[in-house]
């Protein structure tokens, strides 16, 4: 007996919609035998091809793939009204329309899946509105980009910043234009889709401050690699008092911390709370195949008929003043007062030093300091009245360290 057919409506047919396509194929068999249907690509929309109002009619599933905010924005609020179940890796998208996006779901009663949009093949969305759906979580941090994962792992092993983003472009980990990754951007985007999820909070893209990787100098990570310390582009959405805080910043990690270890194109997120106290899933975070796996993922969830969609989301305190430890580093001449200098000024603005370390010597001293934690908004203000020092032969550099380890 022959088994009835899932169609599904595939929009955009690049690197990610093609290898869905391709793994489509290849599994629907397996999937057929878990859900009883056999999925099978019935339509594709490109710029060149299909037509958006014969998916609508003819697929049961529409698949988002094409990225970006128009025209997807458009097509996904006409499939959810025409009562279709949507899934999405489209970041950008949920994280600036989530609120409009959500509501359309709730309204026609189906689903929005889009795990994919956060973390690669890391079920992250699922673990945090399935499995810890009763779970008071505090804080969710982690590693959601592999392409500047990627660039720091290789310049680790001592390749300069450019040289490592160029490996990452020729294996396929970094875009053309890596603009989004390298500038913390695209991880903005996901932490703001995860503090949705984790807290019920109305978090869009341009609400979280986000600091990239691209000034980040080999110095410092010599420094990580002499005290055992890695560097990582961290996203971090937790809970403070009544308020909420999402952020993007790169951060030094003490080996016993969970996400110490992450290398390469690899993501993983950290769940924290009082009744689990963490949780970390790790996984491959970049390329079109990791990607295309996730929205697989997806779509059998919804052809097995699972109810989950997106709860609304509540207005909340954010804030962005929150407390780090922090290394600074200063390029300095090496002349009688300056440690001196240095201190009285970062006292003036109640930052104290937890420990320093000077290498070199003459006019091209280095100074390294990590304080005691500290608001940003002070550190900041030290940072700027040290910077009229004449003997800095460069501004100074400063890089949060995550102090919290796990053992």
């Amino acid at each position: 007996m022959s088994t009835e057919n899932y169609n599904i409506g595939l929009l955009g047919h690049g690197t990610v919609g093609a290898a869905y396509a391709e793994l489509i194929e290849q599994r629907a068999g397996n999937v057929a035998d878990l859900t009883g249907r056999r999925p099978r690509i019935e339509a594709v929309l490109t710029r060149s091809r299909g037509d958006f109002a014969a998916i609508l009619e003819n697929c049961e599933l529409v698949v988002e793939l094409i990225g970006g905010v128009d025209p997807a924005r458009e097509y996904v609020l006409a499939a959810l009204a025409a009562g279709r179940p949507v899934v999405s890796a489209n970041k950008l998208l949920l994280s600036q329309h989530g609120d409009e996006l959500f509501a359309a779901a709730q309204r026609a009663g189906v689903q929005l899946r889009f795990e994919a949009a956060v973390a690669g093949v890391v079920p992250v969305i699922r673990v945090l509105e399935e499995s810890l759906a009763g779970t008071h979580v505090d804080r969710v941090h982690g590693i959601v980009n592999g392409t500047t994962n990627f660039v720091l792992s290789e310049m680790e092993r001592g390749l300069s910043y450019r040289e490592a983003l160029a490996e990452a472009q020729r294996k396929g980990f970094a875009e053309a234009d890596p603009t989004d990754d390298v500038t913390g951007r695209d991880a903005a985007a996901k932490m703001a889709i995860l503090a949705r999820l984790a807290f019920g909070a109305a978090v869009r893209l341009d609400q979280v401050p986000y600091e990239g990787i691209e000034h980040l100098q080999s110095d410092d990570l010599e420094y990580a690699r002499e005290f055992g310390l890695s560097l990582k582009l961290i996203g971090t959405a937790e809970r403070i008092g009544d308020g909420i805080s999402v952020r993007v910043h790169p951060a030094f990690l003490y080996p016993g911390h969970p996400l110490a270890s992450v290398s390469g194109p690899f993501n993983a997120v950290t769940v924290e709370s009082d009744a689990i106290t963490e949780v970390t899933m790790s996984g491959p975070g970049a390329g079109g195949l990791q990607t295309a796996s996730a929205v697989l993922g997806d779509t059998v969830g919804v052809m097995l008929g699972g109810a989950w969609r997106p709860r609304p989301a509540t207005p909340c305190e954010l804030l962005s003043d929150v407390k780090s430890s922090f290394y600074i580093h200063m390029e300095v001449a090496d002349r009688p007062g300056v440690l001196a200098s240095v201190t009285q000024v970062l006292g003036d603005s109640d930052v104290s030093i937890k420990s320093v370390v000077q290498r070199g010597m003459g006019e091209s001293a280095r100074l390294v300091m990590v304080t005691h934690p500290v608001a940003e908004s002070q550190l900041r203000r030290a940072i700027e009245s040290a910077a009229d020092f004449e003997f800095l032969r460069h501004p100074p550099r400063t890089i949060r360290v995550i102090e919290e380890e796990f053992v």
